[in-house]
């Protein structure tokens, strides 16, 4: 699962000239293969810098942690062939590794973390312009199943059965939204939100509001000309994901990032879609396992869980 371009923006409004002492700052920097953008009210600028520095500092670490490109971060060690199980994880990986099998379980294995061999599969196709051999294409599919993780979270530790290999892409951008946000309440500013890529998380709301004006995509035209619709959110996340705009085209069909982890390959029906949630650790997982599911299944899983909501956008092939 690859970590996705940017389809969630920020409205960047300015306030009325009502009576608040608070001061609304930005911020933005690289992270986790996508711009991570701060907002927060702050009582000066200082105390802004302060939070947001460890907000990023903090986005650094997590991605240390999580990322698959690196053989020596802390995912990589876990899913190592000489790991001796059972592995005992930091508090970061143990909370996403929970939240993701939670997740998996929800939405039947349209989000399964296990997923490595398949995604690093379709990495080499899509680089390659390719199909995969189909013996190796069913060797990655038998490895994957969130089953596979066994957790005991009680001392942090995590058993995978042999040849299992894990993606977070689909969950951590969300995870490390969320742990930005508590980093910023930590510091005295509750009132923040921040964005990474097409996952936002967002906090109190600005003073005097009700909540953030979060802008999201309705993938009705193309790129730059597409229209907007608005949320009004607090104390809520978003993610978008879809196929519209990464996808390669092999044989004469067009496959999209998103993988089935069925077939084990990318979906070939354009679809899109925005998860509301509580926090950004589900709506991240959430909102892909959605364009898998498609819009009718994905609807009735969404229909059984009232703290989400779900918004499909389906568009004819180009």
């Amino acid at each position: 699962m690859n970590f996705l371009r940017p389809v969630c923006l920020l409205a960047f409004g300015a306030l009325s000239c009502s009576a608040v002492a608070e001061e609304r700052f930005d911020f933005s920097g690289p992270g986790m293969a996508t711009t991570f953008r701060i907002s927060c009210y702050a009582d000066d600028k200082a105390q802004a810098e302060k939070a947001a520095d460890a907000c990023f500092a903090r986005i650094a670490e997590l991605n240390q942690i999580f990322t698959d490109y690196d053989p020596t971060s802390e995912l990589m060690r876990l899913c190592a062939p000489d790991a001796v199980y059972p592995v005992t994880v930091s508090v970061p990986m143990m909370d996403v590794l929970t939240r993701a099998v939670e997740l998996a379980r929800l939405t039947e294995g349209a989000f399964d973390p296990t997923c490595g061999h398949l995604s690093q599969l379709w990495r080499r196709t899509r680089r390659q312009g390719k199909l995969p051999p189909p013996d190796r294409l069913q060797s990655a599919i038998a490895a994957t199943g969130w089953q596979r993780i066994t957790l005991e979270p009680a001392t942090r530790q995590v058993t995978l059965q042999p040849g299992t290999l894990l993606d977070l892409g689909g969950i951590a951008k969300g995870y490390a939204a969320d742990e930005c946000l508590r980093l910023l309440r930590q510091q005295g500013l509750p009132r923040a939100v921040v964005q990474a890529g097409g996952d936002t998380a967002v906090g109190d709301p600005p003073p005097g509001q009700k909540g953030w004006e979060i802008k999201i995509r309705t993938f009705t035209r193309q790129g730059d000309e597409d229209e907007l619709t608005t949320l009004i959110l607090a104390n809520r996340a978003v993610s978008t994901s879809g196929d519209l705009y990464q996808h390669v085209e092999i044989e004469g069909r067009r496959y999209s990032h998103i993988l089935s982890l069925k077939t084990g390959l990318g979906l070939t029906n354009n679809i899109a879609c925005s998860v509301i949630a509580p926090d950004c650790t589900a709506s991240d997982a959430l909102a892909t396992a959605m364009c898998v599911l498609g819009r009718k299944t994905g609807a009735r899983l969404a229909a059984a869980v009232p703290e989400i909501e779900v918004r499909f956008a389906e568009v004819e092939k180009p």
